[in-house]
């Protein structure tokens, strides 16, 4: 995400081979104010958000320091932030601002989001958007 809240971040280089881990939110709940349609308008939804950020390991993986880590919680706590700004059309949309959050993070190289709108159709389980972003890197 680029806005005033959050700086630009330029990626730590690493080597290609560098180790990596994923970092997942899986099924998160929250309910947002999104949709185009006039039925959608000034009413919550609940959506369920899955996110998985693959991640270069810090130069000590068993460190066990937050700071050398990408904080699941704070990735959540910046998912809920996006939603807190206010109505948002397109799940796409709300998707590319979760996707661009997860990436802001140095140490972050990769993300897949995932969001249903379980309520969008009454016939299916779900319906929604599932992106994968990766960050350019440049070594």
């Amino acid at each position: 995400m680029k806005n005033d809240q959050t700086p630009e971040v330029t990626p730590i280089p690493r080597a290609a081979n560098a180790p990596r881990r994923k970092i997942f939110v899986r099924g998160l709940m929250l309910d947002a104010f999104i949709g185009v349609y006039d039925s959608e308008q000034g009413v919550a939804q609940p959506l369920k958000i899955d996110l998985e950020v693959e991640v270069v390991e810090p130069s000590n993986p068993i460190g066990d320091s937050l700071e050398d880590v990408v904080c699941y919680n704070k990735l959540t706590q910046g998912v809920k932030a996006i939603i807190a700004e206010g109505h948002i059309k397109l799940v796409e949309t709300l998707a590319e601002r979760v996707a661009d959050l997860a990436l802001s993070h140095p140490m972050a190289i990769a993300v897949d989001v995932r969001i249903e709108k379980p309520n969008a159709i009454s016939e299916a389980a779900a319906a929604g958007v599932e992106i994968s972003r990766t960050k350019n890197l440049t070594y």
